[in-house]
């Protein structure tokens, strides 16, 4: 699909190195969005931002550890440098960590709260001046159906989800006064490197319910974010659930 509205804007995408992240980044440049990618694997939004530009697009990629002040502060400066302000801010990037309540390691949860909370404020905080400024802007928080849903072993991660949808509920609220348009995300089984770090119990039944559900692509949900992000400045997409059919 083509998004004529996305052309000459600047976009920022967390978690670029692969999967989900990687996927909107291709699909906002490819409709003619500058795109920087942040993620911590330098090679990876490397080889990412290269491919862009092999199609024709324009990608900066910026290590960044969101976890991090100075890292995120650092790659403002890197993405103002080369792009100018933001006007797109897609907070993908994410930790999924599947553990029992009472066997789960602390570091564990730190990681995901880390990322999947604090992290996302982190950037949001960043760069909202840019996207404030414009008067017509875009921040998509992708989230989790996991907001919602129980999922054993999952309580924690869940629990992160829930506080990004809760987040998005409430800078709409703050923000959409200023022209900034806030798209909450929850996908539900979606192609992504989450799954590759999940073994035995919690692995096997990862397997099994993809198999009976299905699955979406990475790019299917990159097309929804592409979409979300086009529309014309006074429609606001503001929640989006997006499973496979056959997932229930």
């Amino acid at each position: 699909m083509t998004y004529e509205n996305l052309a000459g804007r600047t976009a920022v995408v967390t978690g670029a190195a692969s999967g989900i992240g990687a996927a909107i980044a291709h699909a906002l440049a490819a409709n003619g969005a500058r795109v920087a990618l942040l993620a911590r694997r330098a090679d990876r939004i490397g080889e990412v931002a290269s491919k862009i530009e092999a199609n024709g697009g324009q990608a900066l990629a910026v290590t960044t550890d969101i976890t991090s002040d100075s890292s995120v502060e650092a790659a403002v400066s890197s993405v103002h440098s080369a792009f100018g302000p933001v006007d797109i801010l897609v907070n993908n990037a994410g930790v999924m960590i599947p553990e029992d309540i009472v066997t789960a390691s602390f570091d564990d949860w730190r990681k995901m709260i880390d990322t999947n909370v604090t992290g996302l404020l982190r950037v949001t905080r960043a760069f909202t001046p840019d996207l404030a400024a414009e008067g017509h802007a875009d921040l998509v928080n992708i989230s989790s159906i996991g907001a919602h849903e129980y999922f054993k072993d999952y309580a924690v991660y869940g629990a992160t989800k829930a506080a990004v949808t809760y987040l998005s509920k409430s800078l709409r609220a703050e923000l959409g006064p200023k022209g900034v348009r806030v798209t909450n995300i929850e996908p539900g089984l979606v192609e992504s490197e989450l799954r590759a770090g999940i073994t035995g119990e919690a692995g096997e039944f990862l397997d099994n319910w993809i198999a009976q559900a299905g699955i979406l692509a990475a790019e299917e949900l990159a097309d929804v974010v592409a979409y979300a992000t086009s529309r014309p400045a006074h429609v606001n997409l503001r929640q989006i659930v997006a499973l496979p059919t056959t997932q229930y």
